[in-house]
Parts: structure tokens; C-alpha cells; sequence
């Protein structure tokens, strides 16, 4: 039976996952653990992570690995996620880092995570769902992958992540105006407009929303529907009431609402708006929720999973 580690450090967490597969079965936790960080309040205004950032990830890093019981277990995979890999000074991190902790972080492009989150989902569908697309907001970026084999046909990665856009246009997670609500909107409409060959939904073909933003929507959806199994899948219409919701409410008053998390809430707007944005592009009226994403693709190819058929596939990264 073989085991798997991958350390994923990102902007509000490090977490450490070791899991085992057993024949023709899922992924089996075999051991996690969470160190909290909050990354994006130690960014200055050209997105470098200051001091103060860098000692949090070390003593977070140290942590989540030292508590790992099973010291003969996997070699682990730790990687850092776009806070970090997009940092002007991401290489001084890195090393700090592993001086610190012996840990050396890899840094995955937008365009990788996007092909693992879609390597994760197809799995997580199963062999029978046939067609995919994939949607990940994450928090520097957004990934897009469509295919209809265990790797995707293309990949997309474009700067329009939920951190990212509530430091250019909420900073601080403010409440805005309807003027400025109305530009954001006009924005990201605009901006993917203008990708080349955005995917688009086709008749038939299952929509798969991975990431914490689209799952936390759904559940405060859910909340409000009071649908349990709601929370499976999010709608276009569930989400514009959402909007009006998180957009009248301060960070410290979304932070209550069903669904969205506390160390989330300040973004959640953004995260919101952006999946309403990249929903109606990709002509989407309704996705269904994936709990797995990039980290649980490492963790299927680190098992064995298909590797990527390079002859057969394209990634391509919008600026």
C-alpha cells in the first residue's frame, strides 16, 4: 500500500497531508495537520512578504512537519502557492525557509496547478464523467482546464485571484459603493472577454468549481436555501443574492455568515464576484462543487496516477 505526504503552504494556512491508497479504492487520510498563517496581512504594497511574514511561515513549516508521527513515513512534497510564488522576493523566502527548517518549498506554476486541479477533479468524477471543465480561484490566480481524459486538453491560469482583487479594488475588504461594485463588475467582465479561447461550457459537459472560495459560496447559499445537499452545486441566481449580502456587510459581519470562514471574510466579495464573472464567461449557469484541487492531484501522481501526456496537451498563461 503505498503513502504520499504534500506540504501546501498558502496565504491562510500550511497543511500537511499524508494519505495511503488501497487498491481500486480513494485517497485514505493517514495524517493532517494545520498551522494558521495570515500571509496576506504581512504584504507590503508591491506584494513582498516583509520579515514578519517569512518568521510565520518558518515556525508554521517547522511545525506542521514536526508533528508529523510517522517519522519513516513518505517523502513529503511542499510547495508554496501563488502569495508566495508571486512575492518579488519568492527566492529569499524559499531559502529562508529551508535554512530555518531544512524544508525547501517548490513553487508550481499557475498553469501546473490548474492541469493538477484538473487531474484531481476527473478522478474525483470518476471514469464515467466524460467531459470537464474545471474552475479554481485561488488567491492570486484563477485556473481553467477543460479535457475529456485523465489530463486536460488545455490550461489557463489569469490574474484575477480573490487576494489579489480585494487588495486593488476592496482593499481591506471595504464595502463599496454601487459605483465602484459596478466598475469591479465591468472589469473582470471586460477581462475575460478579452482571453483568447476562453472554455465554455458545452451541452453535457459536468462544470467542477475546486477551491475554498467556491465551496464556502455554496455552503452560505445553501444556508440561505436551506437545502443541506444544497451545498453541492451553486447557481447563478444563489449567487447574486450572495453578492448583494456580502457587499452590504462589513469583513467582521461576513465573517458570521453561514458558510464563509473568518480569516476569508475580507475576500469573500471579491471571491464572489470573480466566480459570477468567470461563471457567465464560461457560460456556466451552474458548477458543482469538487472538495479536491491541486494538492489532491500531487497526491494522486505522487501515487501513481497518469502523468501528463506532453504531446497531447497545451498550457498557455494570460497576463
Amino acid at each position: 500500500m503505498r503513502q504520499a505526504g504534500v506540504l501546501d503552504v498558502g496565504c491562510h494556512s500550511a497543511l500537511l497531508t499524508v494519505v495511503r491508497r488501497r487498491p481500486g479504492a480513494v485517497l485514505e487520510p493517514v495524517f493532517s495537520r494545520k498551522v494558521r498563517l495570515r500571509l496576506h496581512e504581512t504584504l507590503d504594497h508591491k506584494g513582498r512578504l516583509e520579515k514578519a511574514g517569512v518568521r510565520s511561515v518558518e515556525r508554521a513549516v517547522a511545525e506542521a512537519v514536526a508533528a508529523n508521527p510517522r517519522t519513516r513515513g513518505p517523502e513529503v512534497f511542499a510547495f508554496a502557492t501563488s502569495v508566495i510564488r508571486d512575492a518579488p522576493n519568492r527566492d529569499a523566502i524559499i531559502a529562508s525557509v529551508a535554512r530555518a527548517t531544512g524544508t525547501r518549498l517548490r513553487v508550481l506554476t499557475g498553469e501546473e496547478e490548474a492541469r493538477l486541479a484538473y487531474v484531481a477533479a476527473r478522478e474525483w468524477a470518476g471514469p464515467t464523467a466524460g467531459p470537464l471543465l474545471v474552475l479554481d480561484i485561488g488567491g492570486g490566480t484563477v485556473e481553467i482546464a477543460t479535457g475529456t481524459g485523465d489530463q486536460p486538453d488545455s490550461v489557463l491560469s489569469l490574474p484575477l485571484g480573490a487576494r489579489r482583487i480585494t487588495r486593488d479594488w476592496l482593499p481591506g475588504g471595504t464595502v463599496p459603493s454601487a459605483r465602484r461594485l459596478a466598475e469591479l463588475q465591468k472589469y473582470l467582465h471586460q477581462y475575460l472577454e478579452a482571453v483568447p479561447d476562453l472554455p465554455r461550457a458545452e451541452p453535457g459537459e459536468r462544470v467542477l468549481a475546486c477551491s475554498k472560495t467556491f465551496e464556502q459560496l455554496a455552503r452560505l447559499a445553501a444556508a440561505r436555501s436551506k437545502a443541506p445537499r444544497a451545498r453541492r452545486k451553486l447557481a447563478l441566481p444563489q449567487l447574486r443574492v450572495s453578492i448583494d449580502l456580502l457587499a452590504g456587510s462589513k469583513p467582521s459581519r461576513r465573517g458570521k455568515l453561514p458558510g464563509i470562514s473568518h480569516h476569508r471574510a475580507e475576500q469573500s466579495l471579491a471571491g464572489a464576484l470573480i466566480a459570477q464573472a468567470l461563471m457567465k464567461a464560461c457560460g456556466a449557469k451552474t458548477v458543482e462543487i469538487c472538495p479536491w484541487s491541486t494538492r489532491e492531484g500531487l497526491l494522486l501522481e505522487h501515487l501513481g496516477a497518469p502523468q501528463p501526456h506532453t504531446a497531447d496537451s497545451r498550457s498557455r498563461q494570460a497576463s
